[in-house]
Parts: C-alpha cells; sequence; structure tokens
C-alpha cells in the first residue's frame, strides 16, 4: 500500500476505540495531518491518543466521545464540525453495531441501536460532511460494511439488512459524485478477530458463531486492503482471497436455492412442523 497517498490529509473515523477503527487510526497516523477520533468510551481514545502521537509527534489530533445511537449528540458534533476550521477530506465511517440471533427474540432497543447507528448515522454524517469533503478538491470516503450485505442471514436478520443498505448507498453515492472530486469505496470484511462478536452475542447464548480459521482475516489486513482499495479509487473491497472467493460463487447462487439451505439449517430448530394434512 501506497501510504504516501494519505500524506497530509485531515481525517474522521467513527468508532475508532477498538477493533478496525483503531486500526485505521494506527496504520494512518504516520502520514496524515489531522485526524478526528470519535467514539464512545472516552477513555479509549485517550489511550489511542497517546499511542498516535508516539507514532507520529507532528500528528494534530482531535477526540470526540460521542454516542452515535444519540442523534442529538450526533447533530451538535456535525454542528461543531462545520464551524470549525477543519478540512476534513476523508470520512471513515466505522462505527456499527450487530445482534445475534432470531429477530423475535430480540429487545427493541437493540434492534432500534443498529439502525441508528448503522444506517442512520452513517448517512446523517456523510451528508453533513459531503459539503465539506467537496470543498477540499480531494474527497473520500469510505464506508464499512460487510459481507453480511449481499444476502439476507437468518438469525443476522437486521444486522444483514443494515449492511445491504450501506452497500447501496455507498454504491449509489459513488455513481452520482464521479465527475466530481470525491471517491466513495466500500469495504465489506467477513468474520475479523475484534470485539464485535462479544458485543453482538446476546446473554444467555452459548452457541459458537466462531468461523473457520482460513475464513477469518486479521484486523490488520482488512484495514490495509481497505485503504489500498481507497487509494485505488476502488468501489468495494471484500478483504481475504478465500472470503472474496466464496462470495463471488455465493453471489450467483439463486434465491430459491439459499431458501432450501435456510429450511435446511433452521427448519428443526425454529419451525413447528406442519399438521398432517387432511
Amino acid at each position: 500500500m501506497n501510504i504516501r497517498y494519505f500524506a497530509g490529509r485531515t481525517i474522521l473515523v467513527t468508532g475508532a476505540s477498538a477493533g478496525i477503527g483503531y486500526e485505521f487510526a494506527r496504520q494512518l497516523a504516520p502520514a496524515v495531518s489531522t485526524m478526528l477520533l470519535v467514539a464512545r468510551r472516552n477513555e479509549r481514545l485517550e489511550a489511542l491518543e497517546s499511542e498516535l502521537k508516539a507514532i507520529n509527534p507532528k500528528l494534530r489530533l482531535f477526540s470526540r466521545s460521542l454516542d452515535l445511537r444519540n442523534h442529538d449528540e450526533l447533530e451538535r458534533f456535525c454542528d461543531w464540525l462545520v464551524q470549525s476550521d477543519l478540512a476534513v477530506d476523508f470520512l471513515i465511517n466505522n462505527a456499527g453495531l450487530g445482534d445475534h440471533g432470531p429477530f423475535l427474540d430480540s429487545e427493541w432497543e437493540r434492534i432500534s441501536d443498529m439502525l441508528q447507528v448503522n444506517i442512520q448515522a452513517v448517512t446523517y454524517l456523510t451528508f453533513r460532511t459531503l459539503p465539506l469533503i467537496r470543498k477540499t478538491g480531494r474527497g473520500v470516503i469510505l464506508n464499512v460494511s460487510s459481507i453480511a450485505s449481499f444476502l439476507p442471514l437468518p438469525n443476522n436478520a437486521v444486522y444483514a439488512a443494515t449492511k445491504a443498505y450501506v452497500t447501496s448507498f455507498s454504491e449509489a453515492i459513488r455513481a452520482e459524485l464521479r465527475s466530481s472530486n470525491v471517491s466513495v469505496t466500500t469495504l465489506c470484511p467477513g468474520p475479523v478477530p475484534t470485539e464485535y462478536l462479544s458485543l453482538a452475542t446476546r446473554s444467555g447464548d452459548h452457541q459458537s458463531h466462531t468461523a473457520p480459521d482460513y475464513f477469518i482475516v486479521p484486523v490488520r489486513e482488512v484495514v490495509r486492503q481497505g485503504l489500498e482499495a481507497v487509494a485505488k479509487d476502488r468501489a468495494r473491497v471484500v478483504p481475504g482471497a478465500i472470503v472474496n472467493f466464496a462470495m463471488r460463487i455465493i453471489g450467483v447462487v439463486p434465491m430459491f436455492i439459499k431458501r432450501r439451505v435456510y429450511d435446511a439449517r433452521l427448519a428443526p430448530k425454529t419451525r413447528a412442523p406442519r399438521e398432517a394434512s387432511r
């Protein structure tokens, strides 16, 4: 990856306190001039700031403890950003929430939080920052989606649907902005060893959600491939050769076959037996 492509940029990263967002900050720190870090956990942001300063003492850092589930907080942050002199030219919409388990057994608060963070916050932050990004003359938006966006996922119904929105939204605004100075890339990782899974797993759920080792891509490689795709102005990237190949195959499988697979996997556990015909 040519890190020099990001030299001198002003970057805004959401969900920066852990996982993929944290790694984006680490890999970009040597090159960029200014970085805005957004996350809920202020103590982690402070620790990350110290680490980034050690990597690049000249780095200009701003961090905001912000709960993206709260639209009023997000609106106030965007107002501050617009009024500041920070010429943001690279937005990384990374923050996201998940929930594993049957839709019917979920809690509305978890569902509402996913809709707010995965859809509304991504859309609103893009809407508010896009005018700033266009002014810079070399703008970039990187939206972190998921391979879950490519197909409906029982027991991940709302999460997969929100990520389908992110992927579709990203492709659409990319097309709209092709004649401008803004590039849009969608990062669609598969299983990544971060704390996301533990946060998405419901209390009392003892089922294993671990993917095979050969399907897991390290977070460092996910971020590297994401940044490489941005530098090459690619529309979409699925990190990991095996994951990428698998999703290409799944993409051409007819939906009626996928439905049969879902039925075979879920019917014994979640569907009541049909009454005998009379």
